[in-house]
């Protein structure tokens, strides 16, 4: 997706030519949350002039009530027409930065602290970190007070059309308006699960991709109301089958192209994406509170369905953490595959970055790559090879995260630590939670 910085004079045009008569001004607060000051086109000069303020103490993670006088910064690449809702006049939005009172910065906005990640890239000596995200989500029916049920829409499975995949038309009118808001969709398929659904959009830039996840989500859950299904992009909606997963694809340049490719090195990779591959095998069970951020996450991340489990990496096969897809020279890259929807996009892949960067930094060298399955592996084997397992829960997650400054440096601290307190809460709140299966299971027996 091409990014062009529009200026004043282009706007006012678009504005007059596309009939565009509310501006919706989208953040993104600590949890990934979707927010948005929506104003009419009278305010459009305010906007461009960085005047439009609105009340950081109401936003999740931001500031305190005594603190709460926030400005929207527009980053004018990020102006699209929605393809929807023009009966009134039609919908812009335009992604912005938090910026305080006095004019700075704001350290508790993601996508600031991303763009301060990126600069750290940049010093490193490297110009982009290129990224492919691949977001599965779930369509239900939904009942007759517009509330989701748990009835899936259809009993498809991988790759199944009509009449098996009955969100089909719905996927594709997800395509549809994608590609009208800019998109350039490469594959969009029905997923292993029943109601379980994929599509995949091309890589764009570190920011760019962060951008297009939060957008993309916002589309789906807008097109299957549409139908009379309720998206979600919760990690493991049901037992018994698959979650949703958001595999990252990832590649570092330089001014010489691909970082990570060598036609000379071992499998065609360079050092440079051993030692990054070495940084995420390291710090990967400290980012994983962050890619894996809520209590539902390590449902997903069980042994048995597709989701990896097991701090390795493989060039062949699929059950490691880290898979280096076949592909060379300019699209030479690593897949992530535990990342998942929930995850707030600007952190996952600050985080990542900063984990890689650190294992450049550092030299570190990744262990050998495991290419037989390693769930069919017992313990000691596993062991023998030295390979570790992600955290089972929000709460081990945390607390590798809490001893990982490297992670901890790639959030800041005002994100560190409103993030750890919420989630903290947030597993308490779920340890006293008493459930179904609990009481089938142990009601009558004790």
């Amino acid at each position: 997706m091409a990014k062009h910085m529009f200026t004043n004079d282009e706007v006012h045009q678009l504005v007059k030519d596309e009939n565009v008569r509310f501006l919706r001004l989208m953040f993104t607060d600590l949890f990934g949350t979707i927010k948005n000051v929506e104003v009419s086109t009278s305010q459009l000069d305010k906007l461009l002039d960085n005047k439009i303020m609105f009340d950081g103490s109401s936003i999740d993670g931001f500031v305190r009530i005594e603190e709460s006088d926030m400005y929207l910064y527009p980053d004018m690449s990020t102006w699209m027409v929605f393809p929807w809702g023009a009966e009134h006049g039609k919908v812009a939005r335009v992604i912005c930065e938090v910026y305080t009172a006095d004019l700075k910065p704001f350290d508790g906005d993601p996508r600031n602290n991303l763009i301060r990640v990126l600069e750290n890239m940049k010093k490193a000596g490297f110009t982009d970190f290129n990224i492919g995200p691949e977001p599965e989500f779930f369509l239900f029916k939904m009942d007759e007070d517009g509330k989701p049920t748990t009835k899936l829409n259809d009993q498809g499975s991988y790759f199944d059309m009509a009449p098996m995949d009955l969100g089909e038309n719905c996927r594709r009118d997800i395509v549809l308006e994608l590609e009208n808001m800019g998109f350039e969709i490469e594959a969009a398929h029905h997923e292993v699960a029943p109601g379980q659904h994929e599509v995949d959009f091309k890589y764009a830039s570190a920011l760019e991709a962060a951008d297009n996840i939060q957008t993309f989500k916002l589309v789906v859950k807008t097109v299957a109301r549409k139908y009379g299904l309720f998206a979600t992009f919760m990690p493991k909606p049901l037992p018994s089958i698959n979650g949703s997963g958001m595999h990252i694809n990832m590649s570092l340049f330089n001014e010489k192209g691909n970082a990570f490719f060598d036609e000379s090195g071992e499998l065609e990779l360079s050092d440079t994406a051993y030692n990054f591959l070495g940084g995420l095998l390291k710090h990967a069970r400290s980012f994983t509170a962050i890619t894996n951020p809520i209590v539902n996450s390590y449902k997903r991340l069980v042994p048995g369905f597709e989701a990896p489990v097991y701090v390795a990496w493989s060039g062949s096969n699929r059950s490691p953490l880290i898979r280096v897809p076949n592909s060379r020279g300019v699209s030479t890259r690593l897949e992530l595959r535990s990342v998942d929807p929930a995850a707030n996009p600007y952190l996952a892949i600050a985080a990542v970055l900063e984990a890689g960067l650190d294992g450049i930094k550092n030299n570190i060298t990744p262990e050998d790559s495991v290419d037989r399955n390693i769930y069919r592996m017992g313990e000691e084997e596993r062991e023998d090879n030295n390979i570790d397992s992600l955290p089972s829960t929000l709460h081990n997650a945390l607390k590798y995260l809490s001893t990982d400054e490297v992670i901890k440096t790639a959030m800041g601290p005002h994100l560190y630590n409103g993030f750890v307190e919420a989630k903290n809460l947030e597993y308490d709140a779920y340890r006293q939670e008493v459930s179904d299966w609990e009481r089938e299971q142990y009601m009558e027996k004790y």
